[in-house]
Parts: C-alpha cells; sequence; structure tokens
C-alpha cells in the first residue's frame, strides 16, 4: 500500500491561495488514480478533486471548479492541488487519496473507491 503525507496547509484570507502538496511513498504511483478529500468540522469527508494516472482526466467538486487545479508529477512520486480565490467555506482538513486502478483514464470520486489516505492537512481560511 502506498503512503501519502499531505503538507501546504495553513492560514489565509479569503481570495487568496495555497498550493498543497502529496508525497506519496512506498509505491510509484504512476497506476494510481489520485484524489483530494475535505472534511470540516461537524460534516462528512467530501470530494474536491481527482486525477487519472494518465493526468487526462481532472474532475472536480462544482463548488470549486474554476478556482482549483489538480495536477501531478509521477516522477517525483507527488500530486498537488492549487487552490485559488480561496472562500471561509473552504476551510476544512484536506486528504489525499490513491487507489491503485488500470485504467489510466479512470478518475475515481467516492471517498468508498479509495484505500489509501494520509493524515490530512488544515487549511483555514478568514473572512
Amino acid at each position: 500500500q502506498v503512503q501519502l503525507v499531505e503538507s501546504g496547509g495553513g492560514l489565509v484570507q479569503a481570495g487568496g491561495s495555497l498550493r498543497l502538496s502529496c508525497a506519496a511513498s512506498g509505491r510509484t504511483i504512476s497506476r494510481y488514480a489520485m484524489g483530494w478529500f475535505r472534511q470540516a468540522p461537524g460534516k462528512e469527508r467530501e470530494f474536491v478533486a481527482a486525477i487519472s494516472w494518465s493526468g487526462s482526466n481532472t474532475p472536480y467538486a462544482d463548488s470549486v471548479k474554476g478556482r482549483f487545479t489538480i495536477s501531478r508529477d509521477n516522477a517525483k512520486n507527488m500530486v498537488y492541488l492549487q487552490m485559488n480565490s480561496l472562500k471561509p467555506e473552504d476551510a476544512a482538513v484536506y486528504f489525499c487519496a490513491a487507489r491503485f486502478i488500470m485504467s489510466g483514464y479512470a478518475s475515481p470520486v467516492g471517498r468508498s473507491d479509495y484505500d489509501s489516505w494520509g493524515q490530512g492537512t488544515q487549511v483555514t481560511v478568514s473572512s
């Protein structure tokens, strides 16, 4: 199983930007679909973005579409989430997730689709 460590969270003002990173170890992620999820206090963990291992498919939650961008560098075993125009409602713990998958075009959006998770990184957005 692949191990995941998120970083890059912090406190930012509304309208600002953050770039989250997810470092994978233990396995190469070149055949893993990768996802970002978030969980705010008292709420369910929700899908944010995903990327197929080919990089060709990148679905987003409607709430972040046009503001967030997911990307990956398979050579570095890294996945990123660029977050722009942040809003107070984006505040949450952000989790990176991975799933080994045969199709290079698959980019699952369900929480139960992923079997490896990081510990999360906190994002706080002040208004």
